[in-house]
């Protein structure tokens, strides 16, 4: 492992980072930081109205403070936003703060899991799916490389995904 030990995932909208980090940190004793709510937090509104005033690129600046600032610190279970490996920043920022989990899942499942949150501002669009799809293309070569460890998950539990999660980051410990 690397200087710090916090451990990422990184992954779609829907992918199930947020669940599976919450129990995560639980069990392995750690805070957990969902990186979307603590940029919700520290400007007091959700993501959608932050989309409307800034647009993208203003969501995208807030998202790589909080990201850099999180690098720093140690002992944490992070789940951060779907676009936050855009950046090189960021993915620079999460290789050097510990372990990335990309908890990589089909277009298609992801579309049944999100379709109907109106949380979701890239995905408010005439053809989600097909938004989906795009984003998909764009991002998973990106989680790829950032990852240490990349789960494929096809649905099933969030116990299933979990213990998936926890025996491969025992094998990166033992490695």
């Amino acid at each position: 492992m690397t200087a710090k030990n916090n451990i990422y995932l990184v992954g779609m909208p829907g992918a199930g980072k947020t669940t599976v980090g919450r129990h995560l940190a639980r069990r392995m004793q750690r805070s957990f930081v969902d990186a979307d709510h603590e940029i919700e937090a520290r400007t007091g509104v959700r993501i959608p109205l932050i989309f409307d005033i800034e647009g993208e690129l203003g969501f995208r600046d807030r998202e790589s403070r909080v990201i850099a600032e999180l690098a720093n610190e140690s002992n944490l279970v992070v789940a951060t936003g779907g676009g936050a490996v855009l950046r090189s920043e960021n993915r620079a920022a999460l290789k050097q703060g510990g372990t990335v989990v990309y908890l990589h899942v089909a277009p298609r499942l992801l579309f049944e899991r999100t379709r109907l949150d109106p949380n979701r501002p890239l995905l408010q669009v005439a053809d989600p799916m097909k938004k989906i799809e795009e984003l998909f293309a764009e991002r998973d070569p990106l989680y790829r490389e950032v990852a240490d460890i990349v789960i494929n998950s096809v649905g099933g539990s969030i116990n299933h995904l979990m213990k998936q999660v926890e025996r491969e980051l025992q094998k990166q410990c033992a490695a």
